[in-house]
C-alpha cells in the first residue's frame, strides 16, 4: 500500500460520506457520523478483499470495488441504526 493510494482512499471515502450526507441531510453531527462510517467501511472492504485475494475494480493497490461496497454497507446500516428513537 503506497502513500498516494492511502490519500486517494481517504479522499474517495470522504466523498462517499459527504455525498451520503447531502442525500440524507442532517447537521454537523450527522456529517461526522457519515464520514467516520464511510472511512471505516471503505478500509474494511479494502482490507477484507485484499486479505481474501478478491479483485473487484482494483485501482492500483486499492481494491476500490470492494471498498466502495464496504462503505455503502456501513453508511446504510449506520444511518438505519441512527434512526432508532428511545421510547420511555
Amino acid at each position: 500500500m503506497t502513500f498516494p493510494s492511502i490519500l486517494i482512499g481517504i479522499v474517495i471515502s470522504s466523498l462517499y460520506g459527504a455525498v451520503f450526507h447531502l442525500a440524507k441531510g442532517g447537521g454537523l453531527g450527522r456529517l461526522l457520523l457519515y464520514l467516520i462510517l464511510a472511512w471505516i467501511g471503505f478500509w474494511l472492504g479494502h482490507f477484507i478483499a485484499a486479505r481474501l485475494g478478491w479483485s473487484f475494480l482494483p485501482y492500483g493497490p486499492l481494491q476500490l470495488g470492494s471498498a466502495t461496497l464496504g462503505a455503502a454497507a456501513t453508511l446504510f446500516v449506520g444511518h438505519w441504526l441512527s434512526l432508532v428513537e428511545k421510547h420511555n
